[in-house]
């Protein structure tokens, strides 16, 4: 086989975090309404829950990749035993999706050794054999996209284009139960409320939770709308001293929700507000309005087609990445330096995106680059 028309089972390779996977999907959408294939998904465990939810993936493999940032440890043999069911399930083609920061070479290696025919990547070396598809990946050293449109413009090498570059997301009916456990923490869901999420997977991307606090206290005193801290289990301490701090008509709901009820609380939110993590591009996948705190680790992640306001700041030197072509993207931010956004800052944010004269949809598109970075 050597063409993409014939393919009938393609397997999306993407094995990052939730948001990573999210802003993949208007390409996974591309490749099934261009083909008619079944499309399969091998993605991490932070993942495979949100995965369940794109209408567009057809099945879902898990395995957490030793070269990926995760909580889970690898076997040695893992690698050997995962190679082993992709290449039981025969697919016709695969495709690598990955950050300008990654090398996709051990990824690709995972569909080389499994026999699949047709192999696609953006790659900066030559992978001369390892892919038969190969797309020289010239960020961010001339350009940077945002990594949807970098996603799409990969599947579109090989033909594959879609008329929706929303993402997608499908929200779970659970809203009854959602608001009974509202209501077990005395919230009452009839009243103005917005999220507030402060969570980070890293530090270097926190914003500071006196802050957090400050903006909370205003949202419920000049706007009159009740605030939920949103969280997972292990930031629900974390959340009860912000809400300690913010006072009435705060709550801490951080750990109470299953990601079903978690999607769901979002996309009847009328605002979140957040750091840059996996919680923005659920709001951008349920057209949810949304103020990002947003420190410049990948500026190519900004919410995508979604009303939204972004308020970027700076990471601090000590804080920052290793990888040297995160570095050379430091350097060139780093001359234009951003503080912390101050609490006045973002209620004026809240204030225009609740205000539905003010909406603006952005396409999320990143500072751009140029070739003297």
């Amino acid at each position: 086989m050597n063409s993409w028309r014939n393919c009938k089972k393609i397997l999306c390779i993407r094995p990052d975090n939730m948001g990573d996977l999210l802003m993949t999907t208007p390409a996974i959408r591309a490749l099934k309404q261009t083909f008619n294939a079944h499309i399969t998904v091998l993605t991490s465990s932070m993942a495979a829950g949100i995965a369940r939810h794109i209408a567009e993936i057809d099945e879902v493999m898990v395995f957490d990749v030793p070269w990926v940032k995760s909580n889970q440890s690898v076997p040695n043999d893992a690698f050997t035993t995962v190679t082993e069911d992709i290449k039981n399930r025969q697919f016709d083609a695969a495709i690598v999706f990955t950050v300008y920061s990654q090398n996709p070479l051990p990824t690709v290696m995972l569909a080389y050794l499994a026999g699949i025919p047709l192999r696609l990547a953006y790659c900066r070396e030559n992978p001369y054999q390892l892919l038969t598809h190969w797309q020289p990946d010239k960020e961010p050293y001339e350009f940077i996209k945002h990594q949807v449109r970098r996603d799409l413009d990969l599947v579109a090498s090989i033909g594959a284009r879609t008329d929706n570059e929303r993402l997608g997301l499908q929200v779970p009916d659970v809203w009854l139960q959602v608001k009974q456990k509202l209501q077990q923490e005395n919230i009452n869901p009839g009243q103005p409320w917005l999220i507030m999420h402060p969570g980070v997977s890293e530090p270097k991307r926190e914003y500071p939770q006196a802050q957090w606090a400050e903006v909370a206290k205003m949202a419920v005193e000049q706007l009159g709308y009740h605030v939920l801290f949103t969280g997972s289990g292990s930031e629900r301490e974390m959340a009860a001293d912000i809400q300690l701090l913010a006072g009435d008509d705060t709550f801490n709901i951080a750990g109470r929700l299953s990601l079903d009820e978690f999607i769901c609380l979002i996309a009847k939110a009328p605002l979140v507000v957040s750091v840059n993590t996996g919680t923005i591009h659920i709001a951008a996948a349920t057209q949810t309005p949304t103020a990002v705190l947003y420190a410049l680790t990948n500026p190519q992640h900004t919410p995508w087609m979604v009303p939204s306001q972004v308020l970027s700041y700076s990471v601090p030197a000590e804080a920052r990445s290793k990888n040297e072509v995160i570095a050379h993207v430091n350097s060139y931010f780093d001359q234009e330096p951003s503080n912390l956004p101050c609490p006045e800052d973002i209620l004026t944010a809240i204030k225009n995106l609740l205000n539905p004269k003010q909406l603006t949809v952005s396409v999320g598109t990143p500072q751009r680059a140029s070739a003297t970075i």
